[in-house]
């Protein structure tokens, strides 16, 4: 086995989508996005960069005039301006217009000013809000992005600098006006696709930075098990390894079992795979290798060094030898042993024999590389924020919050606005990481928060007076988190689906309200808002109770249509503001009219794998939606289950196809609890099961208003027809509420 697998790079445009000038090319990647060089000795990089690594794409058509050094380009969406001249790019010589929001931009404009923003490397220590870095989008229509001075990769896969003579000036311009997700998902063509999460890392994850014993650590498990409370992850922090080490290693950095705490290392991950655990370790590499650790002598042996003299290998990426010995020797013997994926928890700065060598990003790039390799494994890895192109190693880690609203309360925009660089799968510290004040409804929050985020992972620091197992809360309190834990569980289906979206379009799970409603000026003014996938919109409660009314409060801006509070059933009609009242179990999560939202068991285990029972929630309007379920181990094979809703004045009906792709990737039966929200009784209910009419059990909840119709057992090949009709016309006439406005 390799130790890294080399990415399949595709870094040489069509040679018809290039325009070539003395000492400058252009190239058309899509009619909204153009590489731009300069470059004096007319030497151009065409090896793949840190961030492109897909130049050769379809070539769109363009208009190419040329007159007397004057050259123009001309798409469907952009036209470039570019006179030559001796100085290369210049304010005067280099312009772009872009067609849908008529700005003209120049070059040396690096920044709009009204960019919408990206992410930020880590949330350490932050109060509240953080500076983010430029995204890919902006209100006025561009963004650039200069490639100039990252590293490229060589045949062998390796980070290397560019040529001395190549060119002086790459840069990539983003034209794409207000069609965001356009902007994404052709960037995730050109630079690289977001790999598809496994399912299991959907589940609930738990971390404590905290020296359990191997015994101590089970029994928690077993506790977590009588609790009834489901977990899919299991991290074990940095006490896992040696820390007190007697020489001067910091021991931060570590590779050897502290055998005092573990024992029987293998044993414990054997015992946490069967309860159906994934396991991850955390690592702080930037000390490099000291002799207390058991693979130093081989490590030693291995890059020519004297492993007598006992001198500490430095860390160093930047070189092949170390880092092939740096995981064959370190990192796969553990991975052998039965752990699954690693954090690479690094913040530090580093000297490097490269320029602009920064190691988290090639931290992150090696290690996702490597767990590549294992074909039978999804690849994954926990890290922070490395910058632009790190959409392809997923997860992030967004590093060690305080204890307080504040910090809560940036987190939901953080994790939206991480969509305009395509870092959609942000792990946050549910309840935060460290200091502030424990508080019951603030931790409740905070994992309500996590429950409606990528992803969802209990953590704090070494400290006795934080908590975060649920049970050591007040009863009321533990019942809810519980619930929402679970609830997590259930809305897995949902979620993986969304992964799929994410893989196949680069559309992320949480992205900001302007990328589905970008012409109205609301959508930029809630950023604690989001679209939770395509049907949902979710603002979750990050404010304490008020004294005067013992409710928390909420301004959610809910777009002109009809939406649906997904647990109340209560309808609205949006076009404006919602001034949102509820209690600490209480979060506004709204359905748009026609969503079809699947949700599984909300179980008390830990499995995650395609389950025999679907709860399929179903809002009145008109919607389709695509089940995908998938294997893990392949980013193409999937199951693909087609839902139908249409409505009309007198009644809705629903269908479930049959199931395209590979339905051996869902259970041989299916039963299926079809909930219809907002609904009356219906005078006239038909179900047909592959052409036949059957009899189904029914219910109605007056408190929702909910119809609900089953179970109802279905093959894969076989399709669900159900018709709910009021001759009357009374289906709809429920509670539907106009919002009231308000400055």
């Amino acid at each position: 086995m390799p130790t890294l697998l080399i990415p399949e790079f595709h870094p040489i445009a069509d040679p018809r989508a290039v325009v070539s000038a003395p000492h400058v090319r252009f190239t058309v990647l899509t009619s909204r996005l153009l590489r731009l060089e300069f470059s004096p000795t007319d030497h151009f990089e065409n090896r793949p960069s840190q961030v492109f690594w897909h130049r050769h794409q379809a070539t769109p058509e363009f208009m190419l005039t040329r007159r007397a050094g004057h050259l123009k380009i001309r798409t469907e969406h952009l036209e470039l301006d570019f006179l030559a001249s001796e100085d290369g790019f210049t304010t005067e010589n280099l312009s772009i217009r872009v067609h849908e929001t008529g700005v003209t931009w120049h070059y040396g404009e690096w920044v709009a000013s009204d960019n919408l923003g990206g992410t930020a490397r880590t949330l350490d220590g932050t109060f509240g809000a953080t500076r983010l870095e430029p995204g890919l989008n902006s209100h006025s229509g561009w963004a650039v992005v200069d490639d100039s001075e990252s590293l490229v990769f060589n045949e062998n896969g390796w980070a290397t600098e560019r040529q001395a003579e190549a060119c002086s000036r790459d840069l990539y311009f983003f034209g794409y006006g207000h069609d965001y997700q356009g902007c994404l998902s052709d960037f995730c063509r050109v630079a690289g696709s977001i790999p598809l999460v496994p399912r299991w890392a959907l589940g609930n994850w738990w971390s404590h930075y905290w020296s359990y014993t191997q015994d101590e650590l089970m029994e928690l498990a077993m506790e977590f098990e009588r609790q009834e409370v489901p977990l899919s992850v299991w991290v074990i922090d940095m006490d896992w390894h040696l820390t007190e080490t007697g020489n001067h290693s910091s021991g931060w950095t570590g590779y050897t079992w502290n055998r005092e705490l573990f024992p029987d290392p293998p044993a414990l991950l054997r015992w946490l795979h069967k309860r159906g655990l994934k396991v991850t370790l955390n690592l702080h590499p930037a000390d490099g290798v000291y002799p207390h650790e058991e693979a130093f002598a081989s490590m030693a042996v291995r890059l020519g060094l004297d492993p007598e003299k006992k001198q500490p290998i430095p860390f160093d990426l930047t070189d092949p030898a170390f880092t092939r010995a740096y995981f064959d020797l370190l990192h796969h013997p553990l991975e052998r042993q039965g752990v699954d994926f690693w954090w690479i928890d690094w913040q530090q700065d580093t000297n490097a024999r490269l320029r602009d060598f920064d190691p988290l990003w090639w931290l992150n790039h090696y290690h996702f590389m490597s767990s590549l390799r294992i074909r039978k494994k999804p690849a994954l890895i926990l890290s922070r924020w490395g910058g632009l192109g790190n959409h392809r190693y997923p997860l992030g880690f967004s590093g060690d919050t305080v204890v307080t609203w504040e910090a809560l309360a940036f987190q939901p925009a953080f994790t939206a606005t991480a969509a305009n660089v395509g870092y959609t799968w942000w792990s946050h510290d549910i309840g935060g990481h460290m200091g502030g004040i424990e508080d019951e409804e603030l931790f409740t929050r905070w994992v309500q928060f996590g429950v409606l985020s990528p992803i969802f992972r209990l953590h704090s620091s070494k400290s006795a007076y934080l908590e975060r197992r649920p049970w050591m809360f007040s009863p009321d309190i533990f019942s809810n988190v519980r619930e929402w834990m679970r609830f997590r569980y259930a809305l897995v289906p949902y979620l993986h689906t969304m992964a799929w979206l994410t893989h196949t379009h680069g559309e992320a799970l949480l992205r900001p309200m302007y990328y589905q409603y970008p012409e109205e000026n609301q959508a930029y003014r809630c950023p604690n808002q989001y679209l939770f996938g395509t049907e949902l919109i979710a603002s979750p409660v990050v404010t304490p109770i008020e004294a005067e009314t013992h409710l928390a409060s909420q301004n959610v801006w809910l777009p002109k249509g009809k939406w649906y509070h997904f647990f109340s059933g209560d309808a609205f009609e949006g076009g404006g503001w919602l001034r949102w009242y509820g209690k600490v179990p209480d979060v506004p999560l709204f359905a748009r009219a026609g969503a079809i939202v699947p949700l599984g068991p909300k179980q008390a285990v830990t499995a995650l794998c395609p389950p025999c029972d679907l709860e399929v929630h179903l809002f009145p309007g008109d919607g389709s939606f695509e089940l995908v379920e998938g294997d893990d181990r392949a980013q193409t094979d999937r199951a693909v289950t087609p839902l139908l809703l249409k409505h009309s004045a007198h009644g809705l009906r629903f269908e479930i196809q049959p199931v395209r792709g590979n339905a051996r990737l869902v259970p041989t039966q299916r039963r299926y609890q079809l909930v219809f929200h907002t609904v009356a009784v219906p005078e006239q209910v038909e179900v047909w099961v592959g052409g036949e009419q059957i009899p189904v059990q029914t219910d109605y909840d007056e408190e929702t208003e909910s119809f609900w119709l089953g179970p109802i057992t279905l093959f894969p090949s076989v399709r669900l027809s159900v018709r709910l009709e009021s001759r009357s016309g009374r289906l709809f006439e429920r509670r539907d509420r106009r919002i009231e406005h308000f400055r």
